[in-house]
């Protein structure tokens, strides 16, 4: 079954529901921001700030994990339409190379939508460097519809 061709939900509207619903992880000041969505494949950055550097001078582990988590949010969206409660269920990261101090971008795919169900996978880069700093793979559960 070919894919729509357009997404459930545009980034402006993505962007207003995550500041109603998900206000403690979307708002100004945050560091993410949404650069592309179409369905099921989007891009989001987050800001490079030094409270996300871990001794050694790299980008700690945790700030790419809320990356990859946050893109796969926002692939799920533009794919299934407003699901807040969706959540998810695994999360696989490797860590590929040293990121760089700069921003991160996140580039998310989703590899399968089913009614329960959304697989994907999130590759991240240090902005202005095409080899990926992290490969990531990640289910969510879609609450059901009433």
């Amino acid at each position: 079954m070919p894919r729509p061709s357009a997404p459930a939900m545009t980034a402006d509207a993505i962007e207003a529901l995550l500041k109603v619903e998900f206000p403690q992880a979307f708002f100004p000041g945050s560091g993410l921001s949404l650069e592309r969505v179409e369905y099921g494949d989007i891009r989001v950055r987050k800001a490079f700030h030094e409270d996300h550097l871990r001794p050694g001078g790299t980008i700690s582990g945790p700030t790419m994990m809320e990356l990859a988590d946050f893109a796969m949010y926002v692939a799920v969206f533009s794919a299934v339409g407003p699901q807040p409660l969706a959540v998810t269920t695994n999360l696989n990261i490797n860590f590929l190379r040293k990121p760089a101090q700069a921003d991160l971008i996140a580039d998310a795919r989703l590899m399968k939508v089913g009614k329960r169900l959304a697989v994907g996978e999130v590759n991240i880069y240090s902005a202005g460097d095409d080899e990926p700093v992290a490969h990531v793979t990640s289910t969510y559960s879609i609450p059901v519809q009433k």
